[in-house]
């Protein structure tokens, strides 16, 4: 699930209108131009990275490479992610909550499809995304980072 969600229960809606934080995890996938795919989530209008909700019981890594296959059908292992940081912003689609979230780095040019709520997937130029609304936690965190990382690699 892309960052963020619609509340899907009478109590969910109760529990939004008050903040919170959602706990995720979230990929910069970046292809061999060094685009960065992000995606729009249906029914919202800010684009950000491919991610989710980390279950119980599941690692933030595990979380991604589950979340990837759901969103984009692309299946990933583990050791094919970079960890660029952990970042807390602004939640995209719910006013008063907060995501904090494990992002992690993954470079391929590897066919992606939208699947699951994904409404639409694009790849973006991170130094300039016209006029697309772009996540908080895109925007002010993870494009920011995006020089260091490529310098550094990895893990």
């Amino acid at each position: 699930m892309p960052l963020g969600r619609a509340a899907e229960h009478p109590a969910d809606a109760r529990a939004a209108a008050s903040g919170g934080v959602f706990t995720l995890a979230a990929a910069l996938v970046l292809d061999l131009e060094g685009r960065a795919l992000l995606v729009r989530k249906r029914g919202t209008h800010a684009f950000m990275q491919p991610g989710g909700k980390i279950e119980p019981g599941e690692t933030a890594r595990q979380a991604i490479v589950r979340e990837l296959a759901e969103e984009l059908t692309l299946r990933v292992d583990e050791s094919d992610l970079g960890h660029l940081g952990h970042f807390t912003a602004d939640a995209a689609n719910e006013p008063g909550w907060t995501v904090d979230c494990e992002v992690f780095t993954l470079v391929t040019d590897a066919p992606v499809a939208v699947a699951a709520e994904i409404e639409e997937a694009r790849w973006f130029d991170p130094r300039d995304t016209g006029d697309a609304v772009i996540a908080p936690l895109t925007r002010e965190h993870v494009f920011p980072a995006i020089p260091a990382q490529r310098g550094g690699g990895g893990d």
